[in-house]
């Protein structure tokens, strides 16, 4: 399996992140503005994750606009979503040796860190 990151390039956040990984290190990059992620990709995160829940981004501003706290979501919502608008996706998602790390807590960038050294 190929390592990768999901990121979105114009996140400070996510440069932020991606600037603090080790050097030489051996990922695809994948922004997800630039190429929107397909329903394949988000397919093999799910499989990885085990819910289409723990890859949807609770703090995009689309998820306050539209409303979605009040709203009753199913996983196939949290698909649908993320797939129409990569806002949705939380970000980075770093797929690295059958693992998967959603999120940009600094517990989880440790531990993609401290993985990606070993690699």
């Amino acid at each position: 399996m190929i390592n990768k990151i999901y990121y979105l390039g114009t996140c400070d956040t996510c440069r932020k992140i991606i600037k603090s990984l080790p050097k030489d290190v051996d990922l695809v990059f994948h922004d997800i503005k630039q190429d929107r992620i397909t329903e394949e990709q988000l397919e093999e995160m799910h499989q990885l994750s085990g819910s289409y829940e723990s890859l949807f981004s609770k703090k995009a501003i689309l998820y306050k606009t539209m409303d979605l706290k009040n709203k009753q979501l199913s996983e196939s919502d949290y698909k649908n979503l993320i797939l129409e608008n990569y806002t949705f996706l939380s970000r980075p998602v770093f797929i690295i040796n059958d693992g998967i790390y959603i999120g940009n807590s600094q517990q989880n960038i440790l531990k993609v860190n401290t993985i990606l050294n070993n690699v």
